[in-house]
């Protein structure tokens, strides 16, 4: 069977305590050998180092990202950027995040947001961890930062749930950022984001579920996304790029254990 990595998951999420054992189950019960939790608040990413620090499923290892994401940065309180600072550097983080810039909500200010872009982004660099890009109707003020950031030093990170264009995504690889794609790609009208998803190099193209949210085809809709789902959006495309799905799980397993894990490739 074919193995996947989840390189997105928020499995912290009240959606899954009910029963998170029988989701992970799941997941490796379709081939999905791993699954990165990835953290939104300081409370969060404590949630995703237990979870990943727990008994798990046999078969399927989970690990942690911790950070802010941007549409929660106006709600930090005294001390919240320094534990993220703690977890980061308590050897349990694997990358940190999600960070980034949201243009579409208007839950914080982006003078807010942009600080604590730039404070993961530093944080990254300090500490030679990944960091995970949200973005949402805000690329252009996203390659703004990370041009900036490529000047003080190189960069290791990946653009989470990717819908910008083929020249987005060739600055982001330039910049030395990985792609990854979730259940949006799988959509019927989806049609030029899978062209995007086609003309990433092999090794720097990923694969997501955002659980619980953005179900891929054909399970579109149905909540809450899980880990084994990521399959589809695989298979997805592994088809659009004519590839074997074999191939292609092996190929995006050993870009994010790489990325994440330091694993050789």
């Amino acid at each position: 069977m074919p193995q996947f990595f989840d390189t997105h998951a928020h499995l912290d999420s009240e959606e899954f305590d009910a029963d998170r054992l029988a989701f992970l189950q799941r997941a490796a019960e379709a081939g999905v050998a791993d699954v990165l939790c990835v953290g939104t608040t300081a409370e969060s990413s404590r949630k995703c180092l237990a979870i990943a620090s727990g008994a798990g499923a046999p078969g399927c290892r989970v690990h942690a990202a911790v950070g802010i994401q941007p549409n929660y940065c106006h709600e930090v309180e005294g001390g919240d950027w320094d534990a993220i600072v703690a977890m980061a550097t308590s050897g349990q983080a694997v990358a940190l995040g999600e960070t980034g810039l949201d243009g579409y909500w208007d839950f914080c200010p982006l003078d807010v947001q942009r600080d604590y872009f730039d404070r993961h982004l530093q944080l990254s660099q300090q500490l030679e961890l990944p960091f995970i890009v949200h973005q949402r109707d805000s690329m252009t003020p996203i390659l703004e930062m990370l041009r900036e950031a490529r000047s003080r030093g190189p960069l290791r990170g990946v653009m989470h749930s990717f819908t910008g264009t083929a020249s987005e995504a060739k600055e982001c690889i330039e910049l030395g950022l990985h792609i990854s794609f979730a259940g949006m790609v799988t959509f019927k009208k989806s049609d030029s984001l899978r062209a995007v998803a086609v003309g990433v190099p092999a090794d720097r193209l990923l694969i997501e579920t955002d659980a619980p949210y953005l179900s891929p085809e054909p399970l579109r809709g149905k909540r809450p996304n899980e880990p084994a789902r990521v399959v589809h959006t695989a298979a997805c495309l592994a088809d659009a790029r004519g590839e074997p799905l074999e191939r292609f799980a092996e190929q995006t397993r050993a870009n994010a254990a790489s990325l994440f894990l330091r694993e050789a490739a």
